[in-house]
């Protein structure tokens, strides 16, 4: 495990005996609840309870939903409009399938910002990030490949535009729509294939998600000071950590209790709140919509895409260095993809001695900025492709690509961090001195 020294699992009665000689799976269970978890977390590290909910939520719910959906374009949007008003409980089960991808990406866009903010990917745990940021790309591919199955107006169109941009790739993109699309068109074809991939990927989601698990498991959690807990001794380890049973079980079943009062309130009194009116109209490729959008949470990235548009000056620097093969659109590509790369470098972009944000003063002003700046961004790509909105998001996109590639790897050099305690025991009493007593 984390070459945290606790209390290994011990057999008693003779059936635990049996089968931990053969199948030691309640050793592995024992391990994973029982492992010592640093004793100052807190409440920004519930997030994970709530991601792991809405995974099995997303699961369970689109199995049901696979059981009365046709994938064929003439029968898709009949099919969902059959699962809400005939199937029994068909409405709760849409809805909560709807609206738990939107509780997936807020408890995910929370979890990697507290990742950044204490340096959660910070040596030892680049690996756990990086598992991480694969875990949100193909939660991304899987949340706008379910997007396009309703076939709804919204759901044709932002498949053409996003599958569009792939065609921007010189030489080879054209190739690579076709193969996507499996054929000219957004047709019955992507239909199908985009079905078939948004079953499969959240299973493919789930086995990163346990290793992703394995491996803070095996390095250890981090915490809000940035300080490892002390392995020399079961002693010592035990002075900065308790179990994970039942004290943060408790904590976080706690916190999600709290967070789906919210949720069950909003998919039962406001379920369609994030949903675009466009999309409850059948596709139709004769008419395009006045404005497409994709969901929120595709939002900071498409405000990206589009910010970089034939004016931008470093766009025609680029495009005039490499003779036109690099034009607008595909830098735009290049940009979002590269706003997701920057998030996935973030070990490698820090280069300061001092893990936590919580010792980093210069630090917290620009991490605070950024948190700002994904949320104008956010705001931005809702608007449509014009002025002030383009500036906004191209001044939004520049700060983001700013911060990665200039401010946190400058800070590392020019920052001086306040002083850290010299253990999680001594971070614990400052906060809690009468539980430390």
């Amino acid at each position: 495990m984390a070459g945290i020294p606790h209390d290994p699992y011990v057999p008693k009665t003779g059936i635990e005996k049996w089968l931990h000689k053969r199948l030691p799976i309640v050793a592995l269970a024992y391990d994973t609840l029982m492992i010592p978890t640093p004793k100052n977390l807190n409440w920004m590290w519930i997030w994970g309870i709530v991601l792991a909910f809405c995974l099995a939520l997303q699961i369970v719910t689109g199995i049901i939903l696979v059981m009365h959906y046709t994938p064929h374009v003439d029968l898709a949007f009949a099919s969902v409009e059959h699962i809400m008003r005939n199937v029994n409980g068909g409405t709760m089960i849409r809805y909560l399938h709807a609206n738990g991808a939107s509780l997936f990406f807020v408890a995910v866009y929370l979890h990697m910002f507290r990742g950044l903010y204490y340096g959660s990917y910070k040596a030892p745990r680049e690996v756990t990030w990086i598992i991480g940021m694969l875990i949100y790309l193909l939660m991304m591919g899987t949340a706008f490949m379910g997007y396009v199955l309703p076939w709804g107006q919204m759901s044709f169109w932002g498949a053409t535009v996003i599958t569009g941009l792939f065609g921007a790739i010189p030489g080879v993109g054209e190739a690579i729509q076709t193969w996507l699309l499996g054929g000219p068109a957004v047709d019955n074809a992507t239909l199908n294939r985009f079905f078939s991939l948004h079953y499969l990927l959240p299973f493919v989601i789930a086995g990163l998600v346990i290793v992703h698990i394995w491996a803070f498991h095996h390095v250890g959690n981090g915490n809000p000071t940035g300080v490892e807990v002390r392995r020399g001794s079961k002693e010592e380890a035990e002075k900065d950590t308790v179990p994970f049973w039942p004290f943060y079980v408790i904590k976080d079943l706690f916190a999600l209790a709290v967070i789906l009062v919210v949720f069950f309130a909003i998919v039962g009194f406001m379920p369609n709140y994030l949903g675009h009116p466009d999309n409850y109209i059948e596709a139709n490729p004769l008419a395009t919509p006045a404005h497409i959008v994709p969901e929120w949470y595709f939002l900071p990235f498409y405000a990206i895409l589009r910010a970089f548009t034939a004016d931008v000056w470093v766009v025609i620097a680029v495009e005039w260095i490499t003779f036109g093969i690099v034009d607008a659109k595909f830098f735009g590509v290049v940009a979002m993809f590269g706003a997701i790369l920057c998030l996935a470098l973030a070990p490698w972009l820090d280069t300061s001695s001092v893990r936590s944000g919580r010792y980093r003063p210069m630090f917290k002003w620009w991490y605070w900025l950024l948190a700002i700046d994904f949320i104008v961004l956010m705001w931005a790509g809702a608007m449509p492709a014009e002025e002030p909105y383009a500036s906004i998001s191209l001044i939004g996109a520049a700060y983001w690509f700013g911060y990665f590639l200039v401010i946190l790897p400058l800070l590392g050099i020019i920052e001086k961090p306040l002083p850290t305690p010299a253990t999680i025991e001594e971070d614990f009493k400052a906060h809690y001195p009468h539980a430390a007593e």
